[in-house]
């Protein structure tokens, strides 16, 4: 046993017909497995040390019912159910992990530093909102060029229409989108298109309907508050059982489910004073269990902290994540191109702030934070360009709007298309939310499908509350509602069609130039420049890797301009222009070529996005014909 871990639980399926149940509930007296289905008996769980219980049941297989029944009282359904088939407050269900044939087998993901993210809800990336129905539709992510999908929590939430940040059984695969052998099958597809998986885990709290931790054990604490309420005990008496019980979360996925990686929710909200983190706990054993399986994994954090510890190793301090969201850089954009239309942009009020974030992904290295109130952040040293994944949406920019509005609702194409281009050229990894990349129409609402109908007024009566202050506008949607839900789902065909065609092209030739020319497939900040003209909103990315050069120039405003800017000497030929007519452009917003010696003369349309490569000295381009 390491520290307290390293003891799985739930209904471990052993073959032959023998099941170990295994229950962690130190509250308890007696604890006993009340089996429902196909027969109804009763079987005593022994007591073992630090409040764990456990026992060998024969004549127990997969698709067996059962709950725990709690010192001959309350039966409830087991905290590490793999299955829950009738929802969040009925019987868990005995699976066999075994059971399912994989064909995975060779199967290696990408290397960090060559990860294009696509993020997607299950509910709404198809009109089914299954997993099975997202197989068919793998080869469009690999026609856009993307090689990873980042799926939103898919943890048993109550109902059957959530974003999955409500979950309450964090090992059992949401039975509406097709449970545990559902997602099997979609990982195993994934890996036949040449698709990594990474799953949206949520360890920082759990929803409120259907959640029973707290009847077992000491899952949460009163000592700290998150938006949440109670904290996740993870350092408090007792926490080594509720270490134990995440921990074996993610190595249930990473076995069971043959997943590549975890991006970890809010990681910020998980308060931790011990001296050795839950975290790098965390962290530490899923890299030494993927070793084991001989196989790769990548854990990305979400953090609101701009502290470089997340993602430096444990030998440096460190919580040992290999990548962590990069908000500033989404806000230093945004506040660019919309202007700071709620309190939540207000930090950000310079060209300089987007200059900064082009550096380095983040804004806040330290300095004064008006918005916090307080100074915020630590430089990113001894950190790497493909340590930072950027976008320009995502589930909680679009989806927490009043009514959610994405991009394309909120600025025309040409900046649309200015925007992908900077995020997807830049040094960092790129993440996309599901219908950017065709400029999809329908927005990304709140939505809920709770049983609690007091839970349901408040959840309603909070969604006005939190929009109170956007004075003229109209209420948001009723989060429970299921048109809320239908208004949100994709339409994925529109992107043969127009200009949602156009966009589409070039989503695919910016990501198909992240490979082609080396000074942009290698990400570093190091072999970076970035210029910046504040008055006239003008951005240059001058990237290298040895002797291959490309210039990535940006107009972000509505007059022409010319960019002034030193640069290694040669002729510059252009590779790719979003003013393009084959992306709905007005048919170019910069010269073919230019010369550079070393001083070079930019003139640059209204919302131009250009890319340019240095040629050869015989003339030709480092990285040949691409076909972008």
């Amino acid at each position: 046993m390491d520290r307290g871990v390293g003891i799985p639980v739930g209904a471990l399926y052993q073959g032959e017909g023998r099941c170990r149940f295994r229950v962690w509930a130190p509250k308890a007296r007696a604890v006993a497995v009340a089996l429902q289905a196909p027969e109804s008996r009763l079987v005593l769980l022994e007591a073992r040390e630090r409040g764990y219980w456990e026992a060998l049941v024969e004549g127990v297989g997969p698709g067996a019912r059962y709950k725990y029944r709690l010192d001959g009282q309350r039966e409830l359904p087991d905290p590490a159910s793999r299955s829950q088939p009738e929802g969040v407050h009925g019987p868990s269900e005995v699976v066999d992990p075994a059971a399912f044939t994989w064909s995975d087998q060779g199967w290696s993901p990408p290397a960090r530093a060559r990860l294009a993210l696509y993020e997607l809800h299950v509910g709404t990336f198809t009109p089914e909102g299954t997993f099975e129905a997202i197989i068919p539709r793998l080869g469009y992510l690999r026609q856009l060029g993307v090689n990873a999908i980042e799926l939103m929590p898919v943890a048993q939430f109550p109902g059957a229409r959530n974003w999955g940040y409500d979950g309450v059984y964090p090992y059992a695969a949401q039975q509406s989108y097709g449970g545990p052998a559902g997602l099997a099958r979609l990982v195993d597809a994934c890996h036949r298109a040449g698709l990594a998986v990474i799953l949206d885990v949520v360890y920082n709290h759990l929803g409120p309907e259907g959640n029973y931790l707290s009847q077992f054990g000491n899952y949460f604490t009163e000592r700290y508050q998150t938006p949440w309420g109670a904290a996740v005990n993870v350092d408090g008496p007792e926490s080594d059982g509720v270490r134990n019980y995440f921990i074996e979360n993610a190595l249930y996925w990473l076995e069971a489910l043959h997943l590549d990686g975890f991006r970890l929710d809010a990681i910020h909200a998980i308060v931790d004073q011990s001296a050795v983190p839950f975290l790098r706990q965390l962290t530490g054993m899923v890299r030494q269990r993927a070793a084991e399986l001989g196989r790769g994994v990548v854990l990305i954090a979400e953090s609101d902290l701009n502290d470089p510890r997340v993602i430096h190793e444990p030998p440096l301090g460190g919580l040992g994540f290999d990548a962590q969201w990069a908000d500033d850089f989404h806000h230093a954009l945004e506040v660019e191109l919309i202007g700071a239309q709620s309190p939540y942009f207000t930090d950000y009020d310079s060209f300089g702030d987007l200059a900064r974030a082009m550096r380095q992904a983040i804004v806040y290295t330290g300095q004064y934070a008006p918005r916090r109130r307080r100074h915020f952040g630590a430089p990113p040293e001894q950190t790497a360009a493909d340590q930072f994944v950027v976008f320009i949406q995502n589930h909680d920019q679009v989806g927490n709007r009043a009514h959610g509005e994405r991009l394309g609702q909120l600025v025309p194409l040409p900046q649309r298309k200015l925007a992908a281009c900077a995020y997807l050229l830049s040094p960092f990894l790129p993440l996309l939310f599901m219908g950017e990349e065709y400029g999809e129409p329908h927005p990304f609402l709140y939505f809920t499908s709770h049983g609690d109908q007091r839970l349901v007024e408040a959840v309603r009566r909070g969604r006005i509350a939190e929009f109170a202050h956007f004075a003229g506008q109209p209420e948001p949607p009723d989060p429970q509602a299921e048109a809320t839900y239908e208004r949100s789902k994709l339409q994925l065909d529109l992107h043969a069609e127009g200009e949602h065609a156009a966009l589409f092209r070039l989503y695919q030739a910016l990501l198909g130039l992240r490979g082609a020319l080396p000074a942009l497939a290698r990400l570093s900040k190091e072999d970076l420049e970035v210029v910046s003209r504040a008055p006239e909103k003008l951005l240059a990315l001058h990237r290298w890797d040895g002797p291959s050069h490309a210039l990535v120039a940006l107009n972000l405003s509505g007059e022409p301009h010319v960019l002034l800017l030193e640069l290694p000497v040669g002729r510059w030929v252009k590779r790719l222009d979003a003013a393009e007519a084959r992306f709905a452009g007005p048919g170019a917003s910069g010269p073919d070529d230019f010369e550079a010696g070393p001083l070079a003369t930019l003139p640059l349309a209204p919302w131009a996005a250009v890319v340019y490569e240095l040629a050869s000295p015989d003339g030709g381009l480092p990285s040949g014909d691409a076909g972008t």
